[in-house]
Parts: structure tokens; sequence; C-alpha cells
């Protein structure tokens, strides 16, 4: 219980300080995961949409291809990320590799199954009567497809969140693409466990107070944005 309040402590005085290290580190980790979560959603959304109001061949086994990825381990996503980005892969002219936009490329990878999945399921269940809906009102493919999504909003608010939680709690992927580099591509899943492994103990736990309170303000505001918070 001391070490648990010693890190309330710590993480009082980071914050307080005004480290420039330690706001990079926060800022770094919000910056990443947010760009990676808008552009999950933005492929998520659209494709899960599209696959629960459609039919098309090999749908079966696309859906479990997707439902499979949803459970895709981190390191295997960093590993794939940097066979493509790094030196000898199809990438490698870019020098992307230890960059925070590998660290992005690793976390979209890693959400947009996540969100897909979620939208096509409900789009699945619910998805029908509301297009059903939107033809008794005339509505053509493109219109359906915006109401659905507007009718799915609080299915896409939950996605949004579970895809943004996922990516700012990871550590595996980031930390083989980005390498935790001081003042560059460190976030605070890297920090943290670095502090861990070093026996900074108070350090890590202050770092993961911050960590959680950051998750659920940023998560309140998407679901307030969504208009799902009541």
């Amino acid at each position: 219980m001391a070490t648990i309040f010693e890190g309330f402590i710590e993480a009082f005085y980071l914050l307080a300080s005004f480290d420039k290290e330690i706001y990079s580190i926060i800022g770094l980790s919000i910056f990443v995961s947010m760009t990676a979560t808008i552009l999950s959603s933005v492929i998520g959304i659209l494709v899960g949409t599209l696959m629960g109001l459609n039919e098309f061949p090999l749908k079966k086994t696309i859906v479990k291809i997707v439902y499979s990825l949803m459970a895709l381990p981190p390191v295997v996503v960093g590993l794939f990320v940097t066979l493509v980005i790094s030196r000898r892969g199809p990438l490698g002219n870019y020098q992307l590799m230890f960059t925070p936009l590998a660290m992005i490329i690793a976390q979209t990878v890693l959400i947009t199954p996540i969100i897909t999945g979620i939208i096509y399921n409900q789009t699945k269940e619910y998805g029908e009567d509301i297009r059903e809906i939107s033809l008794t009102l005339g509505g053509n493919k493109i219109d359906q497809t915006i109401l659905v999504m507007r009718e799915l909003k609080r299915t896409i608010a939950i996605a949004t969140t579970t895809g943004f939680g996922r990516g700012i709690s990871e550590v595996g992927a980031v930390m083989i693409v980005g390498g935790n580099i001081k003042g560059h591509t460190r976030v605070m899943t890297t920090f943290i466990a670095m502090n861990n492994s070093m026996g900074n103990y108070s350090e890590s736990i202050a770092m993961g107070i911050v960590l959680i309170v950051i998750a659920v303000c940023t998560n309140t505001a998407l679901h307030r944005i969504s208009g799902d918070v009541r």
C-alpha cells in the first residue's frame, strides 16, 4: 500500500513539475493513439457497415478473418509492421522505422479489426431494419449507409473508445517499431515498462495513474461528442 501511495504522490509531482520530458511523453502518447484511432475509425466504420449491409463472395471467410484479427497479439503486429517498413521491407526507402509514424501504423493495424468487427456485428443485427426504413423513405444505397451510421452512433462510440483504449494501453508493438527512444518515440506505456524493469516502481505507478486518467477523460469526451452520455 505504501508503494501505491507513493505512486499517487509521484504522479502529482510529475504533473506539477511541468517537466518537459514527461509532458512530451504524454503528448506523444495521446497524439499517436488518437491519430491511429481516427484512421482506424474511418476505415473500420465504413468497412464494417458495408460488410453488414451487403452480401458478397467469400463474406463468411472475410468475417472470420476480421474476428480473428480482433485478438491479434500486439507483438505480432509490431513484427509484421517492422518487416514492411524496415530497410529490407517494401517501404524501407521511406525510413519509417523508429518514428512516431511507425507507431501510428502499428496501432492502426491493431485497432482497425476491432472497430470493424464491432460495427459489423451491430450492423448485421440492426442494419436491415434501418435500411428498410430508408427504402420506405425513398433513400438510395448511400442514404441507407449514412442512416445506418447515424442510428448506430452509440455502437460507433463504443467501437471508437474500445479502439482508443486498446491503442493507448499498447506496449508491445510500439516498443518494437518505435524503439522507446528518449525524446522521440517514448510513450507512456514504454516509459512504464522501462521504469518497472529498472525497479523505479513509484514512477511506473505514477505514469500508470496518469495513463488511466487520460484514457478515462478521453473516452468520456468521445462519448459526449457522439451524444452517448445521458
